[in-house]
């Protein structure tokens, strides 16, 4: 919404918006708590209140085509997109695309977690979708890996339903989320928190059962004689991000495989000329504000091209 913003106030008078959610905002829907805009717009928001100040604006502004349901398929080095939505399938030409994708949470399997593969284990993310948008408590004891902010965010939200966080897990020796979310999230509820600590096994039948925790060395190498189990029925995984750029990669931009980034010497820029990336699509950001000033940068970015100044 940002970039769509920027490029209209740019001088591009015909934006095409695709959401392939129902609503405008992404994961700011999901976000409830507050910690948005202190950057952006020197306000303390929640996510859903951030979201809105541009949807707002997006109405006001004449120019920019909102579709939402719309889910991109394909798209083209010529800068074609094709996509769909309820009924209909569609293809559109552009001068100029802005892809702002965003990014999916690693899995389990991404960090190599053994054991058995009951219910209850979710990514962080689908569990504070669960909670905040369909109203659905995953469960009463759980365990977290990883401390990355969703997942510090999430043991504050479990305690405040009435769940027992029972530990997060940490392998670094340090927590991965920001520091004002270890504070208010982990320290002022008392959450036993674990650095240098692995999850090596996963127990359970039907249902998750218990955890095995291991101490790692230096080397993220478990050291046997120091593991202990946890007894727990849920087990939340937040163990960082992928950008979200398989349709960039459709089009024949280079993606360094270690981040799955788009490869480029410039922000928000690709390699192939009039797409461009923003966001947390282009890189893991963490804050929403400095997404939204990068994504403005993309708009401007883009209304250039188009007017032949780049």
């Amino acid at each position: 919404m940002a970039a769509a913003i920027s490029a209209r106030e740019s001088g591009v008078t015909d934006i095409l918006l695709l959401e392939r959610d129902q609503y405008l905002g992404g994961i700011l829907n999901q976000c409830v708590h507050t910690g948005f805009g202190i950057e952006y717009f020197k306000e303390v928001l929640t996510g859903p209140e951030y979201s809105n100040r541009f949807i707002e604006k997006i109405k006001e502004i004449p120019g920019i085509e909102v579709s939402l349901r719309s889910f991109v398929v394909k798209l083209t080095k010529e800068k074609t997109l094709t996509y769909i939505k309820p009924g209909v399938m569609e293809d559109v030409r552009a001068k100029a695309v802005i892809m702002a994708t965003g990014c999916r949470e690693k899995t389990r399997e991404m960090v190599h977690i053994a054991g058995t593969r009951p219910a209850g284990i979710f990514s962080a993310g689908l569990a504070q979708k669960l909670i905040n948008i369909e109203g659905l408590l995953p469960g009463k004891e759980v365990v977290i890996v990883g401390s990355g902010d969703i997942g510090l965010i999430m043991a504050r939200r479990f305690t405040l339903e009435g769940a027992r966080v029972k530990a997060v897990i940490e392998i670094q020796g340090k927590s991965r989320g920001l520091t004002r979310n270890v504070a208010q999230c982990i320290e002022d509820f008392d959450i036993p928190i674990y650095y240098n600590h692995r999850i090596s096994r996963i127990y359970g039948a039907d249902r998750v059962e218990k955890v095995s925790v291991a101490k790692v060395d230096e080397n993220f190498n478990e050291i046997p004689p120091q593991e202990f189990e946890i007894e727990c029925d849920t087990v939340l995984i937040s163990v960082g991000l992928i950008p979200e750029n398989e349709l960039i990669e459709m089009a024949g931009v280079e993606i360094d495989r270690s981040t799955n980034s788009p490869v480029s010497k410039e922000v928000n820029k690709t390699s192939v000329p009039g797409i461009f990336c923003c966001g947390n699509s282009f890189k893991i950001y963490d804050l929403a504000d400095w997404v939204s000033k990068e994504a403005a940068l993309a708009g401007k970015m883009a209304a250039d091209y188009i007017r032949g100044l780049e």
